[in-house]
Parts: C-alpha cells; sequence; structure tokens
C-alpha cells in the first residue's frame, strides 16, 4: 500500500514534466517563427523607407521651377505667351515670389514694379 502513493505522484510528476517540456517546445517553436516574421517585417519597413525616401527626393525634382518649365517645353510644347496676350491686372496683388524676381530685375536695370495704389 505505500508503494501506491509514491507511484502515483511519480506518475503525476513525470506528466507534469512532459506536459511542462511539450510546452517548452510549443512555446520556443513560436518564438522562433515570430524572430523571422519580425525579421521579414523590419526588412519590408526598410525597403518602404528607401522607396518613401526615393519618392520624395523624385517629388521635390517636380517642384523645382525649372523642372517645371522644362517639362513643360518638352513633353508639353509650351512656350512664352506673345507680349500681346499679356494682360496687366490694375488691381491685383503680386505675390511674393514675383516680387523677389521683379526686384532683382529693377537691380539689373529693368524696370521696377509700381507701387501698390498710384497709377501706372
Amino acid at each position: 500500500m505505500k508503494q501506491r502513493p509514491f507511484l502515483l505522484l511519480w506518475t503525476v510528476a513525470v506528466a507534469a514534466t512532459v506536459i511542462a517540456f511539450v510546452l517548452h517546445l510549443g512555446l520556443r517553436g513560436k518564438t522562433v517563427d515570430y524572430g523571422y516574421k519580425l525579421g521579414k517585417a523590419r526588412k519590408e519597413q526598410a525597403r518602404l523607407r528607401e522607396m518613401k525616401r526615393v519618392l520624395s527626393l523624385e517629388a521635390a525634382s517636380y517642384r523645382t521651377p525649372d523642372r517645371v518649365e522644362h517639362l513643360s517645353r518638352t513633353l508639353l510644347g509650351m512656350t512664352p505667351p506673345p507680349p500681346e496676350r499679356i494682360i496687366v491686372l490694375k488691381d491685383a496683388t503680386v505675390p511674393a515670389s514675383r516680387l523677389r524676381t521683379t526686384d532683382a530685375n529693377a537691380a539689373e536695370g529693368g524696370e521696377a514694379p509700381a507701387p501698390k495704389g498710384e497709377a501706372q
């Protein structure tokens, strides 16, 4: 009779050890699987960051005035308008970007823009 409780405890201990070992192997397999997935995700993230960098550089190049002028002249066949097609608006406000270029023209000997409110 004394051996029955020992045998029962021994069987429970062996079963618990086997279950713990199987759980350990399962968790270890999941850890390795997640490691591979994480590596793939990081590789994809690096690829997407590089693509974003390239695309942002490309988009920035499309915003430069020289690039826009080149594309409009070559691909679209556009040319500057002849002087008779230009209409000057008396009460129009001039954007700051245009003021800088007209101020530079005035410094080079071109005409200075008339101050707002004065008659031309």
